[in-house]
């Protein structure tokens, strides 16, 4: 029987198994934030230890960085210390740093990709939960704790426990205005927050096949929110186009042999998955969420459900949502108000997104009394987004433009909600307070809908507010 890229990959980078059943999981390449690494470094130095691979870990700063003025010292003294101590934590250990100014800053899970580093074949972890991210270039990746950071540090190695997998086939072809975000979105709807626990999660079909890499990235990046600790794509062809030439990807002769090595890695064809669920591209619509999970998400034409509609282990979290978002069952999503705009975060904040979003964007206006910001994913992003005239067509509509950083997506920085406003946003989680209000309100929903809402004041079907061609 043969095997899965999951399992090829675990095997691979497999030291030895533990008596505990887990095994010493040998990682090739560790991302650090300013978040979860200052604890970590501290506790190697009071274990007299130094960094094992210093050159197989990279950092950048992104979670406390503001988006708007970023003189320094930052006007939040914790931020300011923070990446003071990432810069000197890089420093002593000889560890590449992406530094504000340097070209390469931006949020971890947009700079790896874009750098070359995130490769097929590899195992990938850092402090963040959306490390799931780099599985779209057929990655084993995942997030990790601070305790687990250090132990990375000192040894390159992971206590691990393997996991199950779930084949998740998206066939067919999305309609227009049908965005990758809308994909993953509608799949954690129907398996649940909690469908994925215990599982990687691999995508596949002729929809997820037909995607770009950016694409794929927001689908792997979103995994964590279904309950899977992986998500990840076969490498293909595809893979390869957007890693050549990269600064960290193989070159010359050495790229062939990769690509051959990478490949290897590829699900069988007879490959044994622990469960199989596959979805129709064609059914997929805009989707929006209207609760406080992921999993609370309706079609953009939908309605609130009625309890009764529900599951009843899932209706005290549904009355729970219902009251703090302040939203009636049965009540239609479209329509409703909104009052602030947020395109940006590592899933919805790379170049094709707003590439996208300035194709339809252009001639449009943001409705008076909408606060409407766009974070791009990384300096790179933003300096060919400059380039490219795409940051003059979000000034003029009356987006601020900001510089890059998780933004409003985790609010550890100026960009927060105020009192209940409520946010279309193009992130990746909706928890109550997550965007730094503890009455703040979020919609989650893909790029193009949060520039539509932008656009209407209110929630809207972007199909509709930009004429989208082919739409149905």
């Amino acid at each position: 029987m043969g095997k899965t890229l999951y399992e090829k990959v675990w095997e691979a980078h497999e030291v030895r198994k533990l008596r505990n059943g887990q095994s010493q999981l040998f990682i090739d390449l560790h991302l650090l934030h300013e978040v979860t690494s200052p604890q970590a470094f501290g506790m190697l130095k009071d274990l007299g230890l130094r960094v094992r691979y210093p050159h197989r870990t990279f950092a950048t700063v992104d979670h406390i960085v503001p988006t708007h003025d970023r003189t320094e010292p930052f006007q939040d003294p914790l931020a300011q210390s923070m990446l003071e101590a990432l810069r000197a934590n890089t420093r002593e250990h000889g560890i590449t740093f992406f530094d504000l100014g340097s070209g390469n800053q931006g949020i971890v899970h947009v700079i790896g990709p874009q750098l070359g580093l995130t490769q097929p074949g590899m195992t990938i972890a850092c402090g963040d939960s959306h490390t799931s991210t780099h599985g779209a270039f057929g990655a084993v990746a995942f997030g990790i704790g601070t305790s687990q950071v250090r132990d990375v540090l000192a040894t390159q190695t992971l206590a691990a426990q393997k996991l199950k997998v779930r084949r998740i086939n998206v066939e067919g072809k999305l309609s227009p205005g049908v965005y990758a975000k809308d994909v993953i979105l509608h799949i954690i709807r129907h398996l649940g927050v909690k469908g994925g626990l215990g599982y990687a999660y691999e995508y596949g079909g002729s929809a997820v096949e037909a995607m770009d890499m950016e694409s794929r990235m927001t689908l792997c990046n979103m995994s964590i929110e279904g309950g899977a600790r992986v998500g990840y794509v076969n490498p293909d062809e595809t893979t390869f186009q957007y890693l050549e030439g990269r600064p960290y990807a193989p070159k010359g002769p050495e790229w062939e042999e990769a690509k051959k090595r990478w490949l290897s890695f590829r699900s069988d064809p007879d490959a044994h998955y622990d469960d199989v669920v596959t979805f129709r591209a064609e059914e997929i619509a805009p989707t929006v969420t209207w609760g406080i999970t992921p999993g609370q998400a309706i079609p953009i034409d939908g309605r609130i459900p009625l309890l009764e509609e529900l599951p009843e282990e899932e209706r005290p979290v549904a009355e729970e949502a219902l009251a703090y978002m302040g939203f009636k069952p049965g009540q239609p999503i479209k329509g409703v108000p909104i009052q602030v705009a947020f395109i940006g975060s590592c899933t919805n904040a790379r170049l094709s997104d707003l590439r996208e979003v300035a194709r339809y964007l252009k001639g449009h206006k943001v409705k008076k009394g909408v606060r409407a910001l766009v974070v791009p994913g990384s300096e790179w992003v933003a300096k060919k987004a400059e380039e490219e005239g795409i940051a003059e067509v979000f000034r003029e509509a009356g987006f601020e433009w900001r510089m890059p950083g998780c933004s409003m997506c985790l609010a550890m920085n100026p960009d927060r909600l105020e009192g209940d406003e409520l946010c279309a946003s193009s992130s990746n989680r909706n928890y109550k307070g997550r965007m730094g209000s503890p009455r703040g309100r979020t919609v989650l929903m893909s790029p193009l809908m949060v520039a539509a809402a932008a656009v209407a004041g209110e929630i809207a079907d972007a199909r509709e507010v930009f004429g989208v061609v082919g739409a149905r």
